[in-house]
């Protein structure tokens, strides 16, 4: 099952990542200063994922492939990983629309992400 995971960074906000049934992450946020505020997240990237014209799609100055999600007021609400190729980074676009917006949600919370 996919699902989102809230990590309380050391600087004490929250961000989210979404997280494949094998613990690939497919997409992170920025960083939110409250825990509603990174729920809030969640909820815009299960509406906004299921739609194809939400995506940016990138490649880094070093020749990775990565995209970004936004929303539909064209805020940036997530980041990919980078990938090695074209295939791959379009492979997890389509895992996120097809299972972000089914996606359970879990904290992390003692765990702290730098």
């Amino acid at each position: 099952m996919y699902k989102f995971i809230i990590s309380n960074l050391s600087n004490g906000y929250f961000q989210f990542s979404l997280i494949t049934k094998d613990g690939s992450i497919i997409l992170k946020s920025e960083s939110y200063v409250t825990k509603a505020a990174c729920e809030n997240g969640i909820a815009s990237v299960k509406k906004n994922a299921i739609n194809s014209n939400n995506y940016i799609l990138k490649i880094s100055s070093n020749g990775k492939f990565y995209f970004y999600l936004k929303a539909s007021n064209g805020q940036i609400i997530g980041t990919s990983e980078m990938y090695l190729s074209q295939t791959k980074r379009d492979e997890a676009i389509q895992l996120a629309e097809k299972h972000a917006s089914e996606a359970t949600i879990e904290e992390n919370i003692d765990i702290f992400v730098l």
